[in-house]
């Protein structure tokens, strides 16, 4: 059983730049956006918002951890595809009910189909619900009804800012989903370094430490 883990943030707040000392890793990434990653260095890429080519890339990757950045937008590239033609009524609850599908499929996947070691890594916005609480951000109430995302995860870190720091919070605090098991993070705040995350997690689990990628 593979592990998924839940990185949610605003814009700016540092997701992608966490990934700066996955470089030379074992580390794969699924670029959805087709962005440049804001660091020197480079982590073997595809670029995609394909469910089904995702799965089989990720299926078929030697890396022991993979990061699908903005893995939001694999809803609402969806979305944006199917709503002109969805028309009223059952046509766009079948829309809907399809963008849920897809992604729990997608996180099913990761659980039920990849190796054991494996770490999949889903960066994702972050939003506000009605109650002010923080949330990984979706499209309509309907998704969120249908799917609550962060319950699909153990692991759940938000990104933040902290003047010119940027760090990730571990566990609950100030209306946020942030979780993860107890005793995984020593403190409420580490540094956004998702290498060393990556590392904690292994140790935590008892799964071999990433090595260095091969040359």
């Amino acid at each position: 059983m593979a592990i998924p883990v839940l990185i949610i943030g605003k814009s700016g707040s540092g997701k992608s730049a966490s990934m700066r000392n996955c470089v030379g890793k074992s580390f794969s990434l699924i670029n959805v956006l087709k962005k440049p990653l804001p660091f020197r260095g480079a982590i073997p890429t595809i670029q995609t918002d394909d469910y089904n080519y995702i799965m089989r890339a990720m299926q078929s990757s030697q890396a022991k951890s993979i990061v699908i950045d903005d893995a939001g937008y694999l809803i609402t590239n969806h979305f944006m595809r199917g709503h002109s033609t969805a028309g009223k009524g059952n046509g766009v609850f079948a829309l809907y009910n399809d963008l849920g599908d897809q992604y729990w499929k997608l996180v099913q996947f990761v659980v039920n189909s990849l190796s054991e070691d494996k770490i999949v890594y889903f960066m994702m916005h972050e939003d506000k619900n009605d109650f002010g609480d923080v949330k990984p951000k979706t499209i309509g109430k309907m998704l969120d009804e249908k799917v609550c995302l962060e319950g699909l995860f153990t692991i759940v870190l938000r990104c933040i800012t902290d003047g010119d720091r940027h760090l990730f919070i571990t566990q609950s605090t100030d209306g946020a989903v942030s979780k993860s098991p107890m005793g995984m993070f020593p403190e409420l705040e580490i540094d956004n370094d998702l290498y060393m995350v990556d590392q904690t997690i292994r140790e935590y689990y008892g799964f071999d430490k990433t090595e260095e990628a091969i040359k």
